[in-house]
């Protein structure tokens, strides 16, 4: 058995394809109906990259906006894997992974631009502190503001938290604004327990000892079971300010709707019940739960006092969606099936 792995588990080990042509770092780009963001993140990528040795992996899963003919008309350099439907995020990365002949892998959305030499300078980072398995970089909003990449592991009382207002109320209390870390400005380096999906650098010796992503996280949580089982195994998690980006963020998700709520609602319970106790896990759908009903309720109140009804009616589907997606999965642990993995996702077109 691979260390660190669950015999539950689906997921194998990496294996190396033309381990000859080994290269510094391989940044794998999973796209689903991203054509013109993606193209931007390609574009960033060859201009900012300049003194080490790098490769491009795009896995298309199943895009129908023109992404495949972009590629392979502007970015003849690409390593281009086209799935025929939507694998999800984890299966879709692990494709990547795989064939990746780099020192490390970089997971990069397509909804990212690179500046100034980000990857080089977490590649730099990474490479003196070989205790790390993970690195993550800063990350801005497109109006340059900072976004809150690195979060704490998920627990009970970073739930019970979550579900209350109090983060939201206190963003810069240490421990009401802990689970985020809202409370930090991302300006100094540190070891932290999750590096956010969007830059994720990943050694490659990591993953061969620890094994790929568990593809049973369609979409969301994925990067936090990563993090959890490297950390099991000794490893560190690490942010570094040294390189930025500018995460979009929601590019793809975006089109999925309020059935966005459902997959992130049962991934956040699939991580609780694969790595907590059946108790421990059960009281976290509760306050999972609670968390989607005191929005529903606080939502139809904001409806009555004001104009902005649409948005509302937006956001209040949306935990709709997610409170169903909770409920669904109480009824499926109790009956001792597993929930919907996400697989059957409309295809839609990006407008």
């Amino acid at each position: 058995m691979i260390p660190g792995r669950n015999e539950n588990d689906d997921f194998r080990p990496p294996t190396l394809e033309n381990s000859s042509n080994f290269v510094d770092v391989s940044v794998v780009i999973v796209s689903w109906n991203t054509c013109e963001i993606l193209h931007q993140c390609l574009k960033s990528i060859y201009a900012t990259i300049r003194s080490i040795s790098f490769e491009v992996i795009v896995i298309d899963n199943g895009s129908t906006d023109g992404s495949v003919e972009m590629i392979r008309q502007e970015f003849d350099r690409v390593k281009l894997l086209m799935n025929s439907e939507n694998r999800g995020f984890a299966a879709a990365n692990n494709q990547g992974v795989s064939i990746a002949n780099g020192r490390y892998v970089l997971l990069l959305n397509s909804d990212t631009i690179v500046l100034d030499r980000a990857i080089e300078k977490t590649v730099a980072f990474a490479d003196v502190h070989p205790d790390g398995a993970v690195t993550g970089c800063r990350a801005l909003n497109p109006d340059r503001t900072l976004q809150g990449t690195c979060f704490m592991f998920p627990s009970l009382l970073n739930l019970l938290l979550l579900s209350s207002y109090l983060p939201q109320i206190y963003p810069r209390s240490r421990f009401f604004g802990r689970e985020r870390m809202t409370w930090w400005g991302r300006n100094d380096a540190r070891e932290v327990d999750v590096v956010t999906g969007c830059f994720m650098l990943v050694r490659k010796e990591a993953i061969s000892e620890i094994g790929l992503m568990d593809e049973q996280f369609f979409m969301y949580s994925e990067e936090t079971d990563w993090c959890y089982r490297f950390k099991a195994k000794g490893w560190k998690n690490w942010f570094t300010p040294d390189g930025e980006i500018v995460h979009i963020g929601g590019a793809s998700a975006a089109k999925l709707g309020a059935r966005r709520a459902e997959l992130q609602s049962n991934s956040d319970v699939r991580y609780m019940f694969k790595h907590w106790s059946k108790p421990r896990a059960f009281i976290g759908l509760a306050l999972l739960t609670m968390f989607y009903a005191l929005r529903l309720v606080v939502l139809f109140i904001q409806q009555l006092l004001r104009r902005n009804r649409e948005l509302d009616r937006k956001r209040m589907e949306h935990h709709w969606v997610g409170l169903k997606g909770t409920l669904l999965f109480f009824g499926t642990k109790f009956a001792g099936r597993n929930g919907d993995r996400g697989e059957n996702i409309d295809k839609q077109k990006c407008a």
